[in-house]
């Protein structure tokens, strides 16, 4: 009788601990939101109002850090490597999907794969549109592509990178209306907008609020939109599934967190970010920045990173393997 009682104290003494650690309240430390980007991008202007609006909610510190390199597979292994407690979390990209297959392109062991990342909440997704340098003379998406098949190879577009989004999104156009294209790629989606504004590559496939401003100032012309609606500030541009083009695109901005996250604690966070992108603050930054909030939680985003990631991956492979120029 008293070895059965020694056991059984013995066993609520390794047990107790840890019934109280998974009791633990969440979050009881600050949160870092890593933000693979550089200061000034996309990813960076998104994370900071999802951070200021978030730590709201929450009543807990949740700081951006920026941890860039590889074209953003630096801080998206960062994450998918961390330990998965809630406390380190992503701001991806479109891109999220696109790395994993270049390097299964070039048999290069991945930086990361998908399956070590959970989606949170998508937060926005700007339609790309597709936009030629003024001086150039297609006045639709038909006299692009009438020209584009008369002269193969020659008309030109820029982009942020090979397999970027603006590429990829570019590539879709590309295969869906039966053209080649001359690609011409910059090291990021700045110089890639130089170049068309300087006239020294004919179109460039781009987020709208970043060429919105030259379109009014009559520098570019935009020809038509990946979005499934037409974009707000463009009522008169068509949209490619108008036209008759079965492509779709979204150069999108979402929340994830390492996989094997607790339950509990993923639900705390998808709440947070879901009260977070009501706030008035955070509406009015977005505003700011011209990107319209497209806010799924987890299950609907998961869905349609899915559908985004498959189509991204096809994209990838029928453009095949391009060895960048030193």
């Amino acid at each position: 009788m008293l070895m059965r009682l020694l056991v059984l104290l013995v066993t609520l003494g390794f047990v107790a601990p840890v019934m109280v650690h998974a009791q633990e309240p969440f979050p009881t430390r600050p949160i870092t939101l890593v933000a693979p980007f550089p200061p000034g991008g996309v990813a960076d202007l998104t994370a900071r109002p999802v951070a200021a609006a978030t730590e709201k909610v929450l009543k807990n510190p949740v700081v951006v850090v920026n941890k860039t390199g590889a074209a953003g597979a630096v801080g998206m292994s960062f994450v998918a490597n961390s330990k998965p407690d809630g406390y380190t979390l992503l701001l991806a990209l479109s891109s999220i999907s696109i790395i994993p297959e270049a390097d299964k392109l070039f048999n290069r062991t991945p930086a990361y794969t998908m399956n070590q990342l959970i989606p949170i909440a998508l937060i926005s997704a700007d339609p790309t549109i597709l936009v030629v340098h003024a001086d150039r003379p297609w006045k639709s998406v038909k006299e692009f592509v009438d020209d584009a098949r008369r002269r193969p190879g020659e008309i030109s577009f820029s982009s942020s990178g090979v397999y970027g989004t603006l590429h990829m999104a570019t590539e879709m156009l590309s295969h869906a209306a039966g053209i080649k294209l001359k690609h011409v790629p910059y090291g990021g989606a700045g110089p890639a907008l130089t170049a068309i504004l300087g006239g020294h590559v004919d179109a460039l496939a781009s987020g709208p609020a970043v060429v919105l401003p030259h379109i009014k100032a009559g520098k570019l012309r935009p020809l038509a939109g990946w979005g499934a609606k037409r974009v707000a500030a463009l009522p008169d541009l068509p949209t490619f599934k108008e036209l008759g083009y079965d492509i779709e695109f979204y150069i999108w901005a979402g929340v994830f967190a390492p996989s094997g996250t607790p339950a509990p604690v993923l639900k705390t966070l998808r709440d947070a970010v879901g009260h977070a992108v009501q706030e008035s603050n955070f509406k009015a930054a977005m505003a700011r920045l011209e990107t319209p909030i497209a806010y799924m939680d987890a299950p609907e985003f998961q869905k349609f990173w899915d559908k985004d990631a498959k189509m991204l991956a096809d994209a990838i492979k029928r453009v095949g393997r391009i060895e960048e120029k030193k």
